[in-house]
């Protein structure tokens, strides 16, 4: 009999299940995309329902194609997209709304008003988060007072809340469970980091009841059994953990200092800060990395939210490209100083600007700009971005020295060496790069016993390749001086 690990990588854009073996290697995987909903300007929906079927289908392809009669999976772990929101009735299961998604600004300006309540340093320093559309307490509030009936039955006690993994959970577990791990909390605006409880008076501002709210877990925990799905019936959840947690997680930043930045649809710069929650005074946020037998593991984020959904913007909204793999050639016959600046602010401005109402541009175009040259600046603008958090950690006296990357966009090269180039430092690219997944399969395999510690875990993360700073300085310092002149035109 051989033994696996199943992750529940659900994303963005698409739904993934890796069965891992024992030892950190993927033995299969499915993938499936689903779509992608915009009612307005600035509205970014799902339909529930669509989550729901891609992960059950590539949970049975990935269990059928790659797992034998005679093989077990010891364990399910879940990670996430972090803060999308969903609220759905207790009896039936079935979502009262689409689910809104962390890129969703619907709320900002209701988030303004609160902002000039001063009611922000107080927010901050419960949550470690700054007041924002981005975050599940405002989207909750707006199910809520725009769905006719909800807020009564909220009251009533006939509906839930969840981000994705609470609301996979339950419908895993046939209704039984109505759980989330301390990571996913600590992104929705509600819970107190440093107490590690939804808090009254959170809730009482942004006017939710608290029956709506799982109950909060360790982040390798005994989350439930699954219930009635096909060859994983009976098989626990035992890891959760939200999208860039179970990255750093999987990256095996186990140490204060460690920093691990993850390019998929949107970009997030982690960085290890020990059990301090450190207060950031330019703009990042503070969150809980992990918990543990009751013990959080903090972290400083910088969260950047256009990365890799710039390229599938010019793949499918200009159509500039057919596949992502195109951009590398073009970016290699391209100069890197060819004047052209794409600043991805299709739904606001993440840190450090926070600004939910910018929107995207493109500045230097000339008669001379082709493909190429918007394609290069697409992937550069990734880049900038990491840089403009580098610089707010090093603002904090934090600044990371050596990146950890992974995600989609780290397939390429080119990518990975002008980050290194634009941010001098050493970048990191590990051998296995799916450390999402990776990550909630490590949670799991804790809870199950199958790895003893986080030093066994340690010893198993390999590096596939380094990337080192050729950039001299000042033509580093100027590439970013024209990007934060396009910055200030927005």
């Amino acid at each position: 009999m051989t033994q696996y690990i199943l992750s529940i990588d659900q994303g963005t854009t698409s739904s993934r299940a890796i069965l891992f073996t024992l030892d950190g290697n993927i033995h299969a995987t499915s993938q499936q995309e689903f779509p992608q909903h915009f009612p307005a300007s600035g509205w970014v929906e799902h339909n529930p329902e669509d989550i729901w079927r891609s992960v059950r289908e590539v949970c049975d392809e990935v269990m059928a194609e790659g797992c034998g009669e005679k093989d077990e999976v010891v364990a399910v772990g879940i990670t996430n997209q972090r803060e999308t929101t969903v609220l759905w009735d207790r009896a039936t299961g079935e979502a009262v709304y689409p689910a809104i998604v962390w890129q969703d600004r619907r709320t900002a300006g209701w988030c303004e008003t609160l902002k000039k309540q001063s009611l922000e340093p107080s927010v901050n320093n419960k949550t470690g988060l700054l007041i924002d559309p981005y975050f599940s307490a405002t989207k909750i509030r707006w199910v809520l007072d725009n769905v006719p009936g909800a807020r009564q039955r909220a009251e009533k006690g006939e509906l839930a809340f969840g981000t994705i993994d609470s609301f996979l959970l339950w419908r895993l577990t046939d209704g039984r469970e109505h759980r989330t791990d301390a990571t996913n909390a600590s992104r929705t605006m509600l819970f107190n980091i440093h107490s590690q409880e939804w808090d009254q008076e959170l809730l009482d501002l942004f006017g939710i009841p608290e029956s709506l709210l799982p109950e909060v877990m360790d982040s390798a925990a005994d989350f439930g059994q699954i219930v009635g799905n096909g060859r994983l019936d009976g098989v626990p959840v035992m890891g959760i953990a939200g999208d860039q947690q179970a990255a750093l997680f999987g990256q095996t930043c186990f140490e204060t200092g460690m920093a691990k930045s993850t390019y998929g649809t949107g970009c997030f710069l982690m960085l290890n800060t020990g059990d301090k929650a450190l207060t950031s005074e330019h703009r990042l946020l503070t969150t809980v990395a992990y918990r543990l037998n009751g013990k959080p593991v903090y972290a400083l984020e910088g969260s950047i939210f256009i990365a890799g959904a710039a390229i599938q913007w010019l793949r499918d909204g200009l159509q500039l490209i057919r596949n992502a793999c195109e951009t590398e050639p073009l970016a290699e016959g391209t100069p890197v100083d060819h004047g052209v600046y794409l600043v991805p602010a299709f739904t606001g401005l993440g840190a450090p600007y926070w600004d939910p109402n910018a929107r995207g541009a493109i500045f230097g175009l000339t008669r001379d700009t082709g493909i190429k040259e918007i394609v290069t600046a697409g992937l550069q603008s990734v880049c900038y971005q990491t840089k403009d958090l580098q610089k707010a950690m090093e603002k904090d006296g934090l600044r990371p020295i050596t990146l950890r990357v992974d995600g989609g966009m780290v397939a390429n090269s080119w990518v990975l060496q002008f980050l290194a180039d634009i941010l001098g430092a050493r970048v990191d690219r590990p051998a296995l790069v799916e450390t999402t997944a990776l990550g909630a399969a490590y949670l799991a395999g804790l809870q199950a016993g199958v790895y003893k510690s986080l030093d066994e875990l340690s010893a198993m993360w390999r590096c596939d390749r380094s990337f080192d700073p050729v950039m001299t300085k000042a033509q580093r310092d100027s590439l970013y001086e024209g990007w934060i002149k396009a910055i200030s035109k927005l």
